[in-house]
Formats: C-alpha cells, sequence, structure tokens
C-alpha cells in the first residue's frame, strides 16, 4: 500500500503539538510558516514519495547498481525521484530566499524527511548529500564557486558528495594523505590521491558529480590541522559545456544493502590533470566539513528512523491479517487460529518497534528545532540552542542508527520465516538499516566525541542544559497524575546517570583517556536511552493533555496509543540503564588490562 510506510498523522503530532512549529515564525527568517503552510509542505513530501520514492525502492534492490563499460548506471526511475525533489525546492529548502532556498526551518525539513526516507532512503540519499554539498560551498565558498555549481546541484542535475575516507586512513582523518598542488592559477590545485566508500560518488542519473574533497596542500603540517577542503569535479565547467576532470571510478561496492545507492571508490589525479578548487582558507577543511558531517549524521539518524518506519508498518499490516495459534490458555484445536497480533509477544516486538521509531524522530526534531533557534535567533537564546544541539547531535545519530537495526530485526521476527523471504519487505530493510550506524562515523566514535569531548565543553555547560531540560518536563509531567511514575522515574535515572559521569571523569583524572573512554559505546548507550526516555515523556504530557480535553474517536486511540508506548518504553527500555550503571561503577577495566594473545 502506498501509504504504509510512515504516519503522517504522528509527525504532525511532533511539529505542532510537542515542537510548536509555528511558533518559529516569531522569526524573521520562518515567518512565512505557519501551521497551514507547514501541512502543505508535508502534503507535498507526501506525495512525492508516494509517486517517486516509494514506488521504486525494492526495484532499486532488484534492479542493482552496476558498472558497464566505465560508466555507472543506478535504476532508471531515479533520475525523476531526484528531479521531483529538486523541482519541489527541497534541494537547498533550508537556504534563504537569496541564495535561491525556501527559508524552511531545519525542523519542518526533518519532519518532510522523515517521509522522503520511511519511503526510500536509498534514493533520497542522493538527493539530500546534494544539498550538503551545496550548503558548504554556499557557507564557505567564493562567489565564483557558488555561481559555477550551486544552481545545477539545487536543480537536481549535479550531485554533490563528500569525499573524505582514504584506504590507509578510514575513519581517521588524521592520516589523510590525497594531496593538492598549488598551480599558477589563484585558489586551483592539482588533486591526487583516493577515496573509498564515497555515496552517490558515480552515476547515471546526473550529468555531473561534484565531490567536496579533504586533501593536504604540499607542505602543510601534519595531523588535521593542515587538511583543506576543495571542490572536485567529475567533470570541470568548460565555457558551455563539460571536460574530463580525471576522476575516475575505479568500481562500486558490492554493499549487503543499500544496492541501489552507490558507494564508488575513486581515483583522483591519474593523468596528473584534477583541478581542485580551494574551499574558504587554507588548513581549515575539516572545520568546514563539520557543518556536512554534522548535517549528515542527522540525516543519518532520519535514514534509520525511516528504515524502523517502513519496517514497523508493514510488520503491522502483517500482524493484523495473518492467523496463526491460539492463546496459551486454549487447549481446543478445534478452536479458529486468532491473528498473530493478539499474541503477547508479538504486541511486545510491535510496542519496541513504535517505541524506536517514534522516540527517535523525537530527539531528531528537537536538535532540528535547537538549529533553528541558533540560526535565528540571538544572544544567550541562539548559544544555548547550539550548545544543547551540540550535545545531542552524537545520540541523535548513534540512537536511531543502532536501535532502528533491533527494531527491523523485531519486525522480521513478527513475520516468522515470511520476514526472510523477499515476498515481503523486511528482508530488503533488515540489509538497508545496518549501514547506518556506520555511515558519518561508527557508533565508538560517538560514544567517545560524546563522553570525551561534549560532556566536558565549555565546562560542562551543555550537560547542565539538558539536565534543566529534563527536569522541566519532569516537573510539568507531574501535575498530569497518569505520567506521575514515569516523571520519577525519569528523574532517578538522571540523578544515576549524573552521578555515573562524575565517577568515570574521576577515571580520567586518575588513569587517562584509555581507561576512561573504553565503555565509552555503553555509556552512550546509557546517556541516549535516558535522552529518549526524556523525549517520550514530552509527548506523554501532550497526549494526556489531548486525553483530558476530551480527544474522541480515531484521535482518542491515536493518543492512548501514545501514553501505552510511553509506558512500554520506561517499563521495557529504560530500565536497562540499571545494568549499565552496574557495568560503568566496575573498576576491573578488562578490555583494557588484557594480552592480544588471549583472542583464541
Amino acid at each position: 500500500m502506498a501509504d504504509n510506510y510512515v504516519s503522517v498523522r504522528n509527525i504532525k503530532f511532533m511539529l505542532h503539538e510537542v515542537f510548536e512549529a509555528e511558533s518559529l515564525n516569531r522569526f524573521e527568517r520562518y515567518q512565512d510558516y505557519d501551521k497551514e503552510g507547514i501541512n502543505m509542505a508535508l502534503s507535498a513530501a507526501k506525495s512525492i514519495s508516494d509517486n517517486h520514492l516509494f514506488p521504486i525502492y525494492r526495484e532499486m534492490d532488484k534492479k542493482k547498481a552496476y558498472v558497464e563499460d566505465g560508466v555507472v548506471h543506478v535504476h532508471p526511475g531515479l533520475k525523476t525521484a531526484i528531479k521531483a525533489m529538486a523541482e519541489g525546492g527541497w534541494i537547498g529548502a533550508g537556504q534563504s530566499y537569496d541564495n535561491g532556498g525556501q527559508q524552511m526551518p531545519a525542523l519542518l525539513e526533518s519532519g518532510a524527511s522523515m517521509i522522503f526516507n520511511s519511503a526510500n532512503g536509498n534514493a533520497v540519499g542522493y538527493a539530500f548529500l546534494t544539498n550538503g554539498a551545496a550548503n558548504l560551498i554556499q557557507s564557505f565558498g567564493s562567489q565564483e564557486l557558488k555561481d559555477t555549481y550551486i544552481k545545477h546541484m539545487y536543480s537536481g542535475d549535479w550531485q554533490g558528495t563528500m569525499a573524505l575516507t582514504e584506504p590507509q586512513a578510514g575513519s581517521s582523518l588524521t592520516d589523510v594523505t590525497t594531496s593538492a598542488t598549488p598551480t599558477d592559477q589563484a585558489g586551483v590545485y592539482k588533486i591526487k590521491g583516493q577515496k573509498i566508500y564515497i555515496s552517490g560518488g558515480d552515476h547515471t542519473a546526473v550529468d555531473n558529480v561534484v565531490h567536496l574533497t579533504l586533501a593536504r596542500i604540499d607542505g602543510a603540517p601534519a595531523g588535521t590541522k593542515g587538511i583543506s577542503l576543495f571542490v572536485v569535479p567529475k567533470h570541470r565547467p568548460d565555457g558551455d559545456g563539460l571536460a574530463t576532470n580525471d576522476v575516475l571510478t575505479a568500481g562500486i561496492y558490492g554493499k549487503m544493502g543499500q544496492k541501489g545507492y552507490v558507494a564508488a571508490h575513486l581515483m583522483m589525479g591519474e593523468n596528473d590533470n584534477t583541478e581542485g578548487y580551494l574551499v574558504g582558507e587554507p588548513h581549515r577543511g575539516l572545520k568546514y566539513m563539520f557543518q556536512m558531517m554534522n548535517e549528515a549524521r542527522i540525516g543519518t539518524g532520519l535514514m534509520a528512523t525511516g528504515n524502523a518506519s517502513a519496517a514497523y508498518y508493514a510488520s503491522l499490516q502483517y500482524a493484523q491479517e495473518r492467523p496463526q495459534g491460539r492463546h496459551p490458555d486454549n487447549k481446543d484445536p478445534l478452536a479458529d487460529p486468532v491473528l498473530i497480533i493478539n499474541h503477547a509477544d508479538v504486541r511486545r516486538m510491535l510496542l519496541f518497534q513504535k517505541a524506536v521509531t517514534e522516540g527517535g524522530l523525537s530527539l531528531l526534531l528537537e536538535c532540528s528545532k535547537l538549529h533553528d533557534i541558533h540560526i535565528a535567533g540571538e544572544g544567550e537564546e541562539a548559544t544555548n540552542a547550539h550548545l544543547l544541539m551540540e550535545l545531542l547531535t552524537p545520540i541523535a545519530k548513534s540512537y536511531p542508527a543502532e536501535m532502528a537495526t533491533h527494531a527491523v530485526s523485531a519486525g522480521m521476527q513478527v513475520l516468522g520465516g515470511a520476514g526472510y523471504t523477499d515476498d515481503f519487505p523486511l528482508e530488503q530493510i533488515y540489509r538497508d538499516v545496518r549501514i547506518n550506524s556506520i555511515y558519518e562515523g561508527t557508533t565508538t566514535i560517538h560514544g567517545m566525541d560524546l563522553l570525551g569531548r561534549k560532556i566536558i565543553m565549555n565546562k560542562g555547560a551543555a550537560m547542565k542544559l539538558l539536565m534543566e531540560n529534563i527536569q522541566g518536563v519532569i516537573k510539568e509531567a507531574m501535575t498530569h497524575e497518569s505520567l506521575q511514575p514515569y516523571a520519577e522515574q525519569l528523574g532517578m535515572t538522571g540523578m544515576k546517570l549524573h552521578e555515573i559521569t562524575m565517577s568515570l571523569i574521576k577515571i580520567a583524572a586518575e588513569k587517562g583517556p584509555r581507561h576512561f573512554l573504553s565503555d565509552a559505546t555503553m555509556y552512550l548507550d546509557y546517556f541516549g536511552t535516558t535522552v529518549i526516555a526524556w523525549q517520550w515523556l514530552k509527548q506523554g504530557i501532550k497526549a494526556a493533555e489531548a486525553i483530558t480535553a476530551g480527544a474522541t474517536g480515531e484521535e482518542s486511540i491515536f493518543y492512548r496509543s501514545k501514553i501505552h508506548t510511553l509506558k512500554y518504553f520506561f517499563e521495557y527500555e529504560l530500565i536497562k540503564t540499571r545494568t549499565w550503571h552496574k557495568r560503568l561503577q566496575a573498576r576491573d577495566f578488562m578490555t583494557v588490562d588484557m594480552d592480544n594473545e588471549l583472542f583464541v
């Protein structure tokens, strides 16, 4: 079914009731976005998804990308899908009117992106990579670069990428060796090196590919301080046409999933004829690239949450249609089988999927609204929004990426053996979703970022802001009798999280970073689950208010479903923090203080 992959009703609940999206029009930048305009944009996103994205999701997997005679071929429907998103104004939507955008709040962009990603994250990845690359040029590029590239990227005719990873470096950007040699033209360099795993790196759905490339200018300092950023197109503009720029595709990777979403191995400068155009100032490339990386981290969280949404609605439909078995207290073999949605364990798995999907989306929208306030606000309000967004970004990427994998797995389990076949979409979604915990830094990297940097930045100011926000929600929830036990539980968990944070910081002082960060991933799980509980309590407050106000019919069911899923999250998920707390309190650093020879 065309509408069986996402709940637009839930997105509207999040935008209008939980995050009060229309309140952003108090800022001049967003003054054109009222409730009606927001809903119209969501309807447009759903129409594009129904007509251009969802119909080719499974086809892109079956008719996967391939290389023939040096050309990377993709599903023919991809070109139409990218153009539909571009013509709808979604590439560059957040840019100012003066820069060709719609000044759309990131909060609304993310709500629409949830729809797109639920329909077909593999196609959406191409368009939103282009969006991030164009935004980077818009922020830091020269006027000449802006005039040359951005219009073609916003139109969907040219692809944008982020070209960071190299064979010898992986995620360690300190070890980037791609070189940039100055020419006699100001800002023009000869680029030489290899880039691997480049999403959208080459394909037939566009006329050109624009790589935002990290490279090291000859003689630059070692480490990340010596990295610069360049625009390196596959074809360089030459008069009214395009000329080859000596960027060759060595091949594309055969991936476990996302088979329609190309990951390319690129060779730059094999014939000493690749031109790169410096973005901004030399040696500041990594700082610039963090804009695109952070956008991509939120985007990865949305892609994972979209995968989880599609899996949830597919498995929910199956559970509502598939009769099998009888209740344990019914011993009559002649009794009719019941629909599997009536089995307690199937309900548990469905609730888990719903809790992960809607909790993860809530956090992603929280970060998006903080971004909007940082961009459009002023003074302390803008500063605090930025601090809180920085703290939450590692979780907004990692929680959905990790937990969506488990959620999709639960969806497959709901279908049983049918879920393992390609008669249903679960097996593809399961293969597709797995990459999200690797994209934009593995989960370990984000755990170390959270514990090693974000917790202590600005002398703990961001952590203090978060705790104040959580306490504010707890106080509000305590005014609703039905939510009081969960407000108290979150309050206790927050206290325990603060306690373990202080304990780990003490370890850093006593034993150094290796021991301090050895279980950073577990700390990320602890922190992330607590943050999602905060998001569920925010949703619960709005649902409780609607029930008290007398919601009836389908609306009553919607809000009661919110309360029930909140209870599930606190009773089944938040209690896991107790185990993590105990482990993080331990002082036997068994993964640090061991010999490699024990791996036999």
